[in-house]
């Protein structure tokens, strides 16, 4: 046993708690053995193999996993490719969904698009819309790449992904001046005195 680093250790018979793990384990393996045998107590050794195979595949809470599991090296590397191929199937069905509510934009020269204003979505406000424009395509390039003009500066470059249809009219620029709401600064008594009649 000392080849195996095996250490071995004398118990008293009829004292349990000299070696707890041990009687825990049995326990458990003695539970199944009498569901297996049933009224029959006498074939017990016919189903000792099965009643062990039961107790190692069993999954235990306190370890996270079954004994079986725990000793199998050839376990984990199938586990990690059940765990791979399972998550590809997984990609593939969301890819699928994914796929399926995509719609297939196709963008002509001088439409009306808005822009997402990806910036807004990150430091949004609440009433702010995360669309910017409208912009007229000026070009339209392979693979989705759409080039957009606007008034007032230069031409560039998006993605038609970040793209929708514009179907409103034009949207005049209306420069708003700073307002004040109020003329100078009124002290909390003063605005009480201005109210009463």
């Amino acid at each position: 046993m000392q080849k195996f680093g095996v250490t071995h250790r004398l118990a008293t018979p009829y004292q349990p708690q000299t070696s707890g793990q041990v009687e825990v384990s049995n326990r458990g393996l003695k539970r199944i053995l009498e569901t297996a045998v049933g009224e029959n107590r006498a074939s017990w050794s016919d189903k000792l193999d099965d009643a062990l195979w039961a107790f190692r595949t069993a999954y235990k809470t306190p370890i996270g996993c079954t004994p079986y599991k725990k000793v199998q090296i050839n376990e984990l590397n199938e586990l990690r490719d059940q765990a791979y191929e399972n998550s590809l199937i997984y990609k593939e069905k969301t890819k699928r969904l994914h796929d399926s509510k995509i719609k297939n934009r196709v963008f002509n020269i001088i439409d009306r698009v808005l822009l997402f204003n990806s910036r807004l979505k990150i430091f949004s406000g609440k009433l702010k819309s995360r669309w910017s424009g409208p912009f007229t395509i000026s070009q339209v390039y392979p693979y989705g790449t759409v080039e957009l003009s606007q008034l007032d500066g230069p031409n560039f470059k998006v993605n038609g992904h970040r793209l929708k249809y514009y179907f409103g009219e034009d949207i005049p620029k209306v420069i708003v001046p700073d307002l004040q709401t109020f003329p100078g600064t009124i002290k909390l008594g003063e605005l009480g005195q201005a109210q009463r009649p």
